[in-house]
């Protein structure tokens, strides 16, 4: 059933054009499902190959710790999102959902019901595993000790996987983004193995097991090629599935189709590169995480087309370094991101044995070097081993010489196109106070699979220490309650109407009427920085009702006051939200809320009229008081709610005052 209500609701987010080609594809998938039109036997490679991204490994690092996770991996031990040191075995059952347990059939991977939980399970834990990241990690270790049963390892998972994955069957053969993570990582595999002259492919069962990768190879391109992602769905997953398919053809420029694959994968990736990240450099998903990924695939592309004669035009790394200003402007003193729309813990390529790094700071630092950007430099904070697995061992020494501002403030604070505002003063400083003012749209094309219904929320910092938060993702396939909370307007600082969401939900990646936000004037001078921004979210009630927001930071006395003006014709319940990091310590007065933070205390005064403050503590019944800093995983924080009733045009206001405490609390 649920399946059924997903695809009467696609219907309902589409037009002629993408019904008609989504009918063609169902027509393909159905051909291809009776063996007609598949590439069951590729043609021969002319055994020409490209030149890796970098020319000499990094040296002096730290091979402890690869050889440490490596070996780990090579006992059977893996951490799948939340799943920590599960025992999947070497080589691990591909098509098993580590969560669930379940084993997912290898029937035609184009018509299998991936979102059908109760039959194929977490779908995402499946692909997570299939993605080949481990791989990747056995070829550095093997490419800083030269040990060959990390060689050999490779060997082993690659074709444990031909073997348990025939080609356009099961789970691994239904998304083109997954076939395309997978080629790049295989890209990276390859020439850390020793590219097409490896000791792996030297004897007779070498250059076989070359035969059956480079199969594979082709296989995977010719798919990525045949199904990319459009009308509704061209976001993200066609940006990665250009981009992996543009490094696939540099590394592997073996068959005729490969110059048509890399031509249209360089132009059109170009092409979605400036349409899905606004001029002002902002990711147009409205998920800061998706911005990472984004940015890290148009800089992967970018670094394998340089390293192969290939280049963009100009407005594409500029596109890059917008992007970068973007991530160092939302960064607060801290080195904190807000978790705005969704998240999954994602790594398009892992050059760190660890699980989780920091992906903001680790971009920041080559973005720095790649454009010579010393306030870059500052808000990274350093280089991680990636940097260098990137760029090699010179970017030590590159990066050393860029001489670091002492004061790390936003590149820019106004960012028009994606609807951002940053307000507040000190910035990048122990005193800075940071709000990040959300004014934009719910998400990109008709779906916006990835936003979430948070107009005009807000997030708020200080000193470093994150206060109000966005309270992140947690789940795609999981429980749908938690999926719904999650992305729905309850978990963000704004204001629910009627215990609604702004935006209608149509399934777990997708909105329906959509709830977007506009601002109508910004100010600022030396004193005061105003914004006055709208929502049309609430509209389509059966007693329509608009709601404006106005932002006002008072810089002299540190005071954010919050007005809300809602205007209907009938009566409304309204309810407010405010979301507090795990670290905050948050307590109730008759008359306010009191947030601490080391060396601050943050007071919230309520609107008049109000009903008298809840506080949320990992509450379930309702559903409050979490926050989710990694994929699949929840922990207990604060949330405060109040709530009242509006009856034509009402105006509310919230004083938050920021006080200075010379002692921690």
């Amino acid at each position: 059933m649920a399946t059924l209500a997903w695809k009467l609701n696609r219907l309902r987010t589409m037009g002629l054009a993408e019904i008609g080609h989504r009918s063609g594809r169902a027509l393909q998938a159905r051909w291809q499902s009776a063996g007609l039109g598949l590439c069951v036997r590729p043609p021969a490679p002319d055994m020409h190959f490209g030149r890796p991204w970098l020319t000499n490994w990094p040296q002096g690092l730290d091979v402890a710790s690869w050889r440490e996770a490596a070996d780990r991996v090579m006992a059977g031990r893996w951490d799948v999102f939340s799943l920590l040191d599960q025992d999947l075995g070497f080589p691990p059952d591909w098509n098993r959902d580590p969560l669930t347990g379940k084993r997912i059939p290898l029937q035609f991977g184009k018509r299998l019901e991936y979102r059908d939980i109760a039959r194929v399970g977490d779908i995402r834990h499946v692909w997570e595993l299939n993605r080949h990241a481990e791989l990747n990690l056995l070829a550095q270790t093997y490419a800083m000790t030269g040990d060959v049963k990390y060689a050999e390892g490779c060997r082993t998972l690659l074709t444990s996987w031909f073997e348990q994955c025939p080609y356009a069957l099961g789970a691994n053969w239904v998304s083109s983004l997954e076939l395309a993570i997978r080629l790049n990582n295989w890209a990276f595999t390859w020439h850390l193995l020793g590219g097409e002259n490896a000791p792996l492919f030297a004897s007779e069962a070498g250059i076989a097991f070359r035969r059956q990768w480079l199969d594979a190879v082709y296989q995977h391109c010719d798919f990525v090629a045949g199904y990319l992602s459009r009308h509704s769905s061209a976001n993200n997953h066609l940006l990665g599935e250009l981009a992996g398919l543009y490094i696939a053809s540099l590394t592997w420029p073996c068959w005729k189709a490969s110059a048509g694959w890399r031509v249209q994968a360089s132009r059109e990736l170009e092409i979605e590169a400036l349409k899905q990240n606004a001029p002002d450099g902002g990711n147009r998903e409205q998920a800061f995480y998706y911005h990472h990924e984004a940015l890290e695939w148009m800089l992967l592309a970018y670094l394998w087309g340089n390293a192969n004669g290939e280049s963009f035009s100009t407005a594409y790394p500029a596109r890059m370094e917008a992007m970068l200003d973007f991530i160092a402007s939302v960064m607060d003193a801290g080195g904190h991101v807000p978790m705005v729309g969704d998240a999954d813990d994602a790594h398009i390529v892992k050059f760190e044995p660890e699980q989780h790094g920091d992906p903001y700071r680790s971009l920041l630092g080559i973005g720095a070097v790649l454009f010579r950007r010393a306030d870059l430099a500052a808000k990274a904070g350093g280089l991680d081993d990636k940097a260098r697995w990137l760029l090699g061992d010179a970017v030590s020494r590159q990066f050393a010489e860029l001489a670091l501002a002492r004061h790390a403030g936003p590149s820019r604070r106004v960012f028009p196109e994606s609807g951002y505002f940053l307000m507040g003063s000190d910035f990048g400083t122990e005193n800075e106070i940071r709000i990040l003012a959300d004014a934009g749209p719910l998400g990109y094309l008709s779906i916006a699979a990835h936003g979430h219904a948070d107009a005009l929320s807000l997030t708020l910092s200080v000193g470093g220490h994150e206060v109000l938060i966005d309270p992140g993702t947690y789940t795609y396939q999981g429980e749908i309650e938690w999926r719904e909370y999650f992305r729905g307007t309850s978990a963000h600082n704004t204001v629910t109407v009627d215990g609604e969401n702004q935006s209608q939900s149509g399934g777990r990646f997708m909105w329906l009427n959509h709830g977007n936000a506009s601002c109508i004037r910004f100010d600022e001078n030396a004193e005061r920085q105003v914004l006055l921004a709208e929502h049309n979210g609430y509209r389509s009630l059966a007693d329509p009702l608009s709601h404006q927001r106005e932002w006002m930071f008072e810089q002299a006395d540190r005071t954010l006051t919050v007005v809300d003006r809602l205007a209907s014709h009938g009566e409304h319940q309204l309810a407010w939200f405010w979301h507090f990091a795990e670290s905050v310590l948050v307590s109730l007065t008759p008359d306010r809320v009191i947030a601490r933070v080391p060396g601050w205390r943050i007071e919230f005064t309520p609107p008049d009229a109000c009903e008298q403050p809840l506080l949320l503590h990992g509450s379930e019944k309702p559903i409050g008081g979490w926050i989710s800093r990694h994929f699949q995983q929840k922990t207990p924080t604060s949330t405060v709610t109040w709530q009242a009733r509006s009856s034509g045009d009402t105006t509310w206001l919230t004083r938050i005052a920021v006080i200075r405490e010379h002692a921690d609390v």
